[in-house]
């Protein structure tokens, strides 16, 4: 009995997490009939864009029937959603091209410059804050919450365009200023293109992560449960990463979420700089043509991976926090019946 009770004395953590899996799906329908009807909003006319130089009435009205322009919004918005459910975006506005092909690689170049951003930005800002926080007071802290603090205010085109001064112009001319990529092949066969735009990221997520750790690990260190860990005769390292770090770490996860969704937004302007060859550049000149389908399809998987990342993070901030595992996993407690059971036995 001790087994069974204790599988289901688990559920409450696994009721929670599909609750918030359930409760994705109305806000994803609700991010996608947003982002339908923003890029209908857009200024300009679709059919228009498509014929350029040779549009005449006739030839309008005749790709307005093609591409289903003249249906009623809600009857385009169910069709188009119906296709996204299979990853069918549709062509491009031209019809030549389908919009999962132009975004194959792309898409892959986007997520390779994210991936090498977060896994040194976020690491860096969690030792950068512990250690801030251990140093409070001191030269380590002063200077890095100056620098955090000035970075925090920059946009990510102004610290772009001062890493490619530093790194790629006059001063020391190390790395390309733009990353050319032959079409097809992935990012990570020219490394040194990579640096740059992720150089950016880094410094444009770094200061938001490590600023909450500080704050996080100052108010932990204060506890009075750190206090009694010292008055045991631990060690301050063993206070720190094995008694402080843990509990300090759970706020943080919210917000290297928010900034790893920050980074699929961002990446946009980053790689227009750098002229990175990602989603950021093809979503560009798509608003530029107005070719919708691109523009959707980019728009709907960033809002997406928004709301993924928040259910991460939150999954994560339960599982890094025992009092929340206990709360969660006591939601569905089942002891008193259990109980009750063995006593019968």
């Amino acid at each position: 009995m001790k087994k069974i009770r204790d599988f289901f004395n688990q559920g409450g953590l696994v009721i929670f997490v599909f609750g918030r899996i359930l409760a994705g799906i109305p806000i994803v329908i609700a991010l996608s009939l947003l982002v339908f009807l923003a890029t209908q909003a857009l200024p300009g006319d679709a059919a228009v864009a498509y014929l350029a130089n040779t549009a005449t009435p006739e030839r309008l009205e005749a790709i307005r029937q093609q591409l289903h322009l003249n249906d009623p919004i809600w009857l385009q918005y169910f069709n188009w959603a119906k296709d996204a459910l299979r990853f069918d975006f549709g062509t491009t506005l031209t019809g030549e091209t389908e919009v999962t092909t132009i975004l194959a690689d792309r898409i892959k170049n986007t997520l390779i410059l994210m991936g090498a951003s977060g896994i040194i930005a976020i690491p860096l800002s969690i030792v950068i804050g512990v250690y801030a926080a251990v140093r409070r007071g001191k030269l380590f802290d002063n200077v890095t919450s100056l620098f955090t603090l000035i970075l925090a205010a920059l946009p990510e085109f102004v610290v772009a365009i001062f890493t490619v001064f530093l790194l790629a112009t006059n001063v020391f001319q190390i790395f390309p200023a733009v990353a050319f990529v032959d079409p097809g092949t992935l990012a990570w066969a020219h490394p040194n293109v990579l640096v740059l735009p992720a150089l950016t990221l880094i410094l444009a997520v770094t200061p938001y992560v490590s600023r909450i750790m500080r704050g996080s690990m100052i108010e932990v260190m204060e506890s009075e449960y750190i206090q009694m860990a010292r008055l045991k005769g631990l060690s301050e390292r063993t206070v720190i990463v094995r008694h402080a770090l843990p509990n300090a770490i759970a706020p943080t996860i919210q917000v290297i979420a928010l900034q790893l969704a920050w980074l699929a937004g961002g990446v946009v302007v980053v790689e227009a700089v750098f002229a990175y060859p990602g989603i950021g550049t093809v979503m560009i000149d798509s608003v530029k043509g107005r070719d919708l389908p691109i523009v959707q399809a980019i728009t709907l998987m960033i809002a997406t991976l928004y709301l993924v990342l928040n259910i991460l993070a939150d999954i994560g901030t339960i599982l890094s926090t025992p009092r929340l595992r206990t709360k969660y996993a006591r939601k569905n407690d089942t002891s008193d019946v259990f109980a009750a059971m063995d006593g019968d036995e």
